[in-house]
Order: C-alpha cells, then sequence, then structure tokens
C-alpha cells in the first residue's frame, strides 16, 4: 500500500511538472512561429557550404527517468515514475548529422515487489538523486532527405556517444533502515568512484554512455517538437546503491521536448534541407541559365570571329582582311599582304598533278600522317572547292617497300588522311573521291631514295 500511494503521488506530481512545462514551451514556439517568416532554401547552393545555413540549436525537454528500460531493469522489479529535465545545443554538421551536447538531472527510484520472483536484492527499495548526466552524442536524421518530397516536416533520428554522470543513491534495507550515500561517495581500495567508499564526496561520478531514438515534428521554420526515449548505460554496479548483480546498472529517459534554430531567419535550417531539392534548384535556377545563354552567344561570336579571320577567297594563304589582292591567280606566290610577286608557270612541273594545278601531298616513309608544309595546298585546294563547287578524287601513291598489299592500304591511307583535311575543313564529304594505286604508278624510280621520296604522295584530280 505505501508503494502504491507513492506511485500516485509521484505520477500526479509528474502529470502536473510535464503539464506545465509543455504548455510553457508551446506558448514560447507559437511566438516564434509568428514572428519567422519560413526561409527557403532556394538561395542555398550545392558548394556554397555551412555558412548558409542556420546550424546552431537549442532545446529544452522533459520527461520520465526510470530504472526500467526495454532491454531489462537493475536490481530492483517495481519502478516509480520520476520527473526529468534537460537542455541540449546541437551544431548540425550536414543534412543527415549533427553533434548536440545534452544534459539531464532529475531522480530516478524503484522498489522491491517480495511477492513478484525477479527481485535481485533484499533492500526494500531506493532513490537515486542524479545531479546530472551530460554526454556528447551523435545524432543521425534517418528521415529527412526524402527524395519524393521537397520539403519534410517529420523525420525520425537515432543517437549514440558517452558522457558523465553524478548521483547519490538512498537505499531502504528489509528493516526499515535508510542509508543515504550522498556526501559518503568517495574513492575505495580499487581507486574508483563507488558507494560504500570512504570519502566525503557528495555524489559518485561515472562514465555511462547513451544510445536512442525518437522523431522529431517541424513545427515552424524555427522550432521543433521533439519525442525521444534514451537507454543510459551507466559504467557501475552502484546507481542504485545496491551491488547485487553482475551487470552494470542502466537507466531510461522518455522524454518530450522543444528545440528552437539560432541564426539569421533569412537563412534556411541545415538538418531541414533536402540537398537533391538544392541541387535541382541550382540547376533550374534562371539566373544561371541565363548566363549559360549568354555564354554560348559568347563563343559563337567568337567563334564567328574566328572564321571570318580565317577566311581565305583567293587560297593564297592569306586571310582576306589581310589580303592586299584578293583575287590572286591559283598557284601564284605572294608576300605577306597577298600581292602576287611570282605568277604561277603554265606548264605543271614533275611534282604537279596536270589535271588540278595543285601540287603532290608528300609523305614520310610508312607513314599517313599530313606534313606541316602540305597544309597551306590544302588550304587553296579547300578554297576553290567550296568556292567554285565540283568535284575531286583523290589517289594515293607508295612507294615499293613492303609488301604489295601493305603498299596498297598506305596508299588508301593517304588518300582518306587528305580527304578527312578538306571536309575538316567545309568542303563536302559527297564531293571528294578516295581511290589507293599502291605502288603500281611511281613517278620516279624506286631505287634510288629520291625516287621513293617522290612515290609517296597523293595527286587530285577533277572529275
Amino acid at each position: 500500500m505505501f508503494n502504491l500511494k507513492k506511485k500516485i503521488m509521484n505520477y500526479s506530481t509528474f502529470k502536473k511538472g510535464v503539464a506545465a512545462s509543455l504548455v510553457a514551451l508551446v506558448g514560447v514556439s507559437s511566438l516564434a512561429s509568428a514572428q519567422d517568416a519560413p526561409a527557403t532554401s532556394s538561395s542555398a547552393k550545392v558548394f556554397g557550404g555551412r555558412s548558409q545555413y542556420r546550424t546552431w540549436s537549442i532545446g529544452v525537454h522533459a520527461g520520465v527517468l526510470a530504472p526500467l528500460t526495454v532491454i531489462g531493469s537493475n536490481d530492483y522489479n517495481s519502478w516509480d515514475v520520476n520527473l526529468g529535465y534537460g537542455l541540449n545545443i546541437r551544431k548540425q554538421l550536414a543534412p543527415s548529422f549533427g553533434l548536440e551536447l545534452n544534459g539531464v538531472r532529475g531522480k530516478v527510484s524503484g522498489s522491491n515487489d517480495f511477492a513478484i520472483r525477479g527481485a535481485g536484492t533484499t533492500d526494500r527499495e531506493f532513490e537515486t538523486a542524479l545531479q546530472y548526466a551530460v554526454d556528447l552524442r551523435g545524432v543521425v536524421n534517418v528521415g529527412t532527405i526524402d527524395f519524393l518530397r521537397r520539403e519534410n516536416s517529420v523525420s525520425f533520428f537515432v543517437t549514440a556517444g558517452a558522457g558523465l554522470s553524478a548521483y547519490a543513491p538512498k537505499v531502504t534495507n528489509g528493516s526499515g533502515v535508510v542509508t543515504d550515500w550522498k556526501g559518503k561517495a568517495g574513492s575505495d581500495v580499487s581507486g574508483k568512484n563507488s558507494v560504500g567508499g570512504t570519502g566525503d564526496k557528495d555524489y559518485v561520478k561515472a562514465v555511462y554512455i547513451p544510445v536512442g531514438a525518437g522523431i522529431k515534428f517541424k513545427v515552424s521554420d524555427r522550432v521543433n517538437f521533439n519525442l525521444g526515449y534514451t537507454v543510459n548505460f551507466v559504467d557501475a554496479d552502484n546507481f542504485d546503491g545496491t551491488y547485487a548483480k553482475s551487470n552494470n546498472d542502466k537507466f531510461s529517459y522518455g522524454y518530450a521536448g522543444l528545440e528552437f534554430s539560432l541564426g539569421s531567419k533569412s537563412k534556411p535550417s541545415l538538418e531541414w534541407t533536402n540537398p537533391v531539392a538544392v541541387m535541382y534548384d541550382e540547376l533550374k535556377d534562371p539566373s544561371l541559365r541565363q548566363e549559360v545563354e549568354a555564354l554560348k552567344n559568347r563563343v559563337a561570336n567568337v567563334e564567328k570571329s574566328v572564321d571570318d579571320l580565317k577566311k581565305d577567297s583567293d587560297g593564297d594563304g592569306v586571310a582576306d582582311m589581310f589580303d592586299k589582292e584578293p583575287n590572286s591567280a591559283p598557284g601564284a606566290v605572294v608576300d605577306g599582304s597577298g600581292r602576287t610577286i611570282k605568277f604561277p608557270e603554265p606548264a605543271a612541273t614533275a611534282v604537279t598533278s596536270d589535271k588540278t594545278g595543285f601540287e603532290t601531298i608528300g609523305f614520310e616513309f610508312n607513314s599517313s600522317v599530313l606534313k606541316t608544309e602540305s597544309y597551306p595546298t590544302l588550304d587553296k585546294l579547300s578554297s576553290v572547292l567550296r568556292e567554285n563547287g565540283g568535284k575531286v578524287t583523290v589517289n594515293g601513291h607508295a612507294s615499293s617497300e613492303g609488301t604489295a598489299a601493305y603498299n596498297m592500304k598506305l596508299s588508301k591511307d593517304r588518300a582518306n588522311s587528305v580527304k578527312t583535311y578538306l571536309v575538316n575543313s567545309g568542303v563536302s564529304a559527297s564531293s571528294v573521291a578516295v581511290k589507293g594505286f599502291g605502288e603500281s604508278k611511281p613517278i620516279a624510280s624506286n631505287d634510288t631514295e629520291e625516287g621513293r621520296i617522290q612515290n609517296r604522295r597523293v595527286e587530285t584530280t577533277r572529275n
């Protein structure tokens, strides 16, 4: 009966405290929500850094402290409802992860109902004053990023970390004798803080590991409402003042709380940011698209200017804008200003095609790569074909080194190199035919190197 009355009184006190706390906190959140306009992520950039977001938040919470957890209890088989409360400060490092400094205080109590099996001690009851439990924990938002939703208002989270607790248990044994360890939490012979040691410390100090999970609701752009549950694993077997089991003690904290985002209201909160939506907004940003279009126009203008600089109507190798004689005769030798200094001879030379009037294109041994010195000749031929139209046949030849089959392939490769150059310069591909003759049509003796050099060639004829 004594335990039942105690539980009823504790539960009534707990309800009043939690109700008053939540009313006050909801009032503050409503005021904050009314004053702040919702921030959006439209101004955020994918690689803009954390400075473009609000990353700091502070929170308050209150709830139930109990020696009973979802994975079992300590040395007592009956637990009481007690109020716990605390604060937390969090730094959000990414939309899905943050570091949080969390603190809780209150009391934890329980008793033994000897009619129920499972009591780990003959003591009647305990009450532990939790002066503080402060820890640094990581918070992982497992439901913030939703690829199907641009904005989210509900998120699940999990937490884990490590911290230091200070507590003093008070134990009532089976005979009704009360032992309060506050002020007696000294050091035992092993050097560890423990109940039963000799000393004058008010509280036992012990490391603990908090592991928890919860759900948060976005009340406004600045305020979150959290519901969570944390199991705290104490690195000691004296949290309830009783050494009765070989395993360490633990206690739980189920809570509700409010978090307030700090920083400029013009910035969005990082924890509610969807990176996929930010990336989409940046790609679809009208100003960015305008910049891309403007860049395309500038590139087009530069390309047109380059084409104008390269234009050579008479094919004499001097661009029109610098050509002082824009109608030089084909094959004429001109100076740097395009003025004729040597007119072409009427008869073709030994290395000149008698059908087009353009010099043959020479190649190195076993090569189909065009020589730089051949470019002016090819440019002139390209200019004539582009200006006057018509078709041309490109005939490839080879010297007699190697097999006849290999030389046939090499001659075709040489002819195709010339065709590729002409097509790339603006000549229609249908206007250029290609033939390979291998070593079958030499113009000089293959017995000398001088003769073989002349035979490694490409000639052009008009169709």
